[in-house]
């Protein structure tokens, strides 16, 4: 992996700083069309969640050292989810907990396609991972091979973020999240060394929306965000595979034609994947296989990580 010469070149043994989200996913699949203003039959599951959180777990099943740095509340459910992300192999020793808010709760409902037709979240709990908080683990940055941001962090935390990872020269991906986050980002595009994107957010990212069916859209956007300063830029787009760009080459992984039980995580996987494979320098255009692999798997799983997931089992996925 090339690196901008402000940047030092990670180690693939050095721990991957992954900041963000974190908190309990409660998904439902409509077993028929959605029925406004009245209950609905549906299978509802609960699972572990939060875009950091996801990462970072998909991160330590492949085998990738990981530090997660968010913030829990002081509940049963954050004891809960911080034990049994320990136990996939996260390092969660900086975690924070707070009596102020609950630990966060993502839901979302499917249609009976497994397509997502709405989401709220409760992410108040992410105000308590401050700029000071941040700065008290600036240890963690100068250990870090890459930072992982996602973009529930507050305002000034995630420009701390910037700012540490800058001091620390290490290379920053930057997860836009959502529809309603990605925006954050378009003041630090300059800074970012990798982002996945998909359409909606590149759209956003970019002020030129475009429908993931438009692959050339697509590249122009990843094109056009490399040529503000992205070193890497990936675009999602769900069932036309993913289209990329650096300063040297673009093109376009198509996905992997699976059953969709639920997409919740899919996009996590894809990115820790990627992140994986860049830092053990497998070559960009594998590492995106490898990571529509990785969302490939999550897709026909009833939960938002795969606990088998191994580089073993992404190159069994690969089409031969």
């Amino acid at each position: 992996m090339s690196m901008p010469p402000t940047l030092s070149p990670p180690s693939p043994d050095a721990p991957v700083l992954v900041i963000g989200s974190s908190g309990i996913d409660v998904i439902g699949r409509l077993e028929t069309d959605l029925q406004s203003g009245s209950s609905n039959s549906a299978r509802i599951r609960r699972s572990y969640g939060g875009v950091a959180r996801n990462i970072s777990e998909n991160l330590a099943r492949l085998g990738q050292p990981v530090r997660l740095l968010t913030v829990a509340g002081n509940d049963p459910t954050g004891d809960d989810m911080l034990e049994y992300t320990r136990e996939a192999g996260v390092d969660i020793s900086a975690v924070l907990r707070t009596d102020d808010f609950p630990t966060g709760y993502y839901m979302g409902m499917l249609n009976n396609r497994g397509r997502l037709e709405v989401a709220v979240d409760d992410m108040r709990v992410m105000s308590a991972l401050t700029s000071e908080a941040l700065r008290q683990h600036e240890s963690l940055f100068k250990e870090a091979g890459m930072v992982v941001l996602d973009t529930n962090l507050p305002d000034s935390t995630l420009r701390t973020a910037f700012s540490l990872a800058r001091k620390a020269k290490v290379p920053v991906c930057a997860d836009p999240t959502s529809m309603r986050l990605a925006g954050k980002l378009t003041r630090y595009i300059p800074r970012i060394f990798l982002t996945t994107p998909n359409s909606v957010e590149a759209g956003i990212l970019t002020g030129k929306p475009f429908d993931s069916s438009d692959h050339k859209a697509a590249l122009d956007a990843a094109r056009l965000l490399v040529g503000q300063g992205i070193n890497i830029v990936l675009i999602t787009l769900a069932e036309f595979g993913v289209v990329y760009a650096t300063s040297e080459t673009s093109g376009h992984i198509p996905a992997i034609r699976t059953r969709i039980i639920d997409p919740t995580g899919a996009g996590d996987a894809l990115t820790a994947a990627v992140i994986f494979s860049l830092l053990n320098d497998i070559e960009l255009d594998d590492a995106i296989r490898l990571g529509v692999a990785a969302a490939s798997l999550t897709l026909r799983h009833t939960g938002t990580v795969c606990p088998d997931l191994s580089l073993e089992r992404l190159y069994d996925q690969l089409p031969a």
